[in-house]
């Protein structure tokens, strides 16, 4: 078993070894990775002894075994892991809401949404989550701390064991400060910052052909993707009544801010909060830019490519 492993985790030991040798604190941080990244292997080669071809672990971490776990884990460890945290950043209908999840099903992390996870908390009655309904009861903003707060309970379920995705978070050069103070109490740090970008003009026309269902979410689009019942008036714009679900036949609707005078304070905001982020990262050689302007199969293969470690 141990001679299965030796060759990947000598591989760990070279690539831990000289990134110390930059940077102390991030050797001690990449070496806490590296005791995991150890464990991670060792197990493999252990459910190795009893897993049948087909089976799978529930993190998605050895898919389709091909009668050698161990390797299966290296090929995908060493190509996106360790333990990844990632942020995805990208303007209104850069595509966040479709690549995300595909990020998701790949590495099996899930996508942590401010929002959802407030919820969850106030739901579930938490200490955090007693605030953040205390100050919302009160008609105030829920602060850093609290998201914050509400963030680290989060990430200590088993499906962040390996990682995680934040959408939504941090927004300001202070929430992504605070973050890091959180993470490096947890022993992690941000490992990968995705911007995806899309030229102002674009996004006017995603987003502002953009239709919902209300009940379940389903986005269509005037000229991307229609409804089928859509109907158009002389000069080419929908007509409102005929824009319906294609499963339900319900009525869609159009957000408030998916407008032009809308788009363009959200853009403004977008701009002058994330560029300051990501120079708060660049330093650490995380950030990456995806063109996020082109097919959907060639977006997702920059996303592919921004992924892994050594890209």
């Amino acid at each position: 078993m141990f001679a299965t492993i030796r060759n990947p985790t000598r591989r760990l030991v070279r690539f831990y070894t000289k990134a110390a040798s930059k940077n102390a604190f991030e050797g001690e941080r990449r070496s806490a990775q590296f005791v995991a990244a150890a464990g991670i292997f060792v197990g493999a080669s252990v459910l190795g002894c009893s897993l049948k071809k087909e089976e799978k672990t529930r993190n998605g971490i050895i898919e389709k075994l091909t009668g050698n776990p161990a390797k299966a884990v290296e090929e995908k460890f060493g190509t996106y892991w360790p333990r990844n945290i990632m942020i995805l950043f990208g303007p209104p209908g850069a595509g966040k809401g479709t690549h995300g999840p595909k990020i998701e099903d790949m590495l099996g992390i899930p996508q942590l949404s401010t929002g959802d996870m407030l919820r969850a908390a106030v739901s579930a009655q938490t200490d955090v989550g007693k605030q953040a309904q205390a100050v919302m009861k009160a008609g105030g903003l829920v602060s850093d701390e609290i998201v914050v707060g509400i963030i680290c309970d989060r990430i200590k379920e088993p499906d962040c064991k390996f990682g995680f995705i934040l959408d939504g978070f941090p927004r300001t050069l202070k929430q992504a400060k605070a973050l890091d103070v959180m993470l490096l109490e947890e022993g992690a740090v941000v490992t990968r910052v995705i911007e995806l970008q899309v030229p102002d003009s674009v996004l006017e026309e995603r987003i502002c052909g953009r239709w919902i269902h209300k009940k379940s979410g389903r986005s269509y689009h005037i000229k991307y993707a229609p409804p089928k019942s859509m109907k158009v008036d002389d000069s080419g714009s929908p007509i409102p009544e005929s824009m319906k679900d294609d499963i339900t036949g319900e009525p869609l609707v159009q957000r408030s801010d998916d407008t032009a005078t809308a788009l363009v304070k959200r853009l403004n905001g977008y701009h002058g909060e994330t560029v300051p982020i990501l120079t708060h990262y660049k330093p650490n050689g995380v950030v990456r830019t995806v063109n996020a302007n082109q097919e959907m199969d060639g977006v997702w293969g920059e996303v592919l490519n921004s992924l892994k470690r050594r890209a």
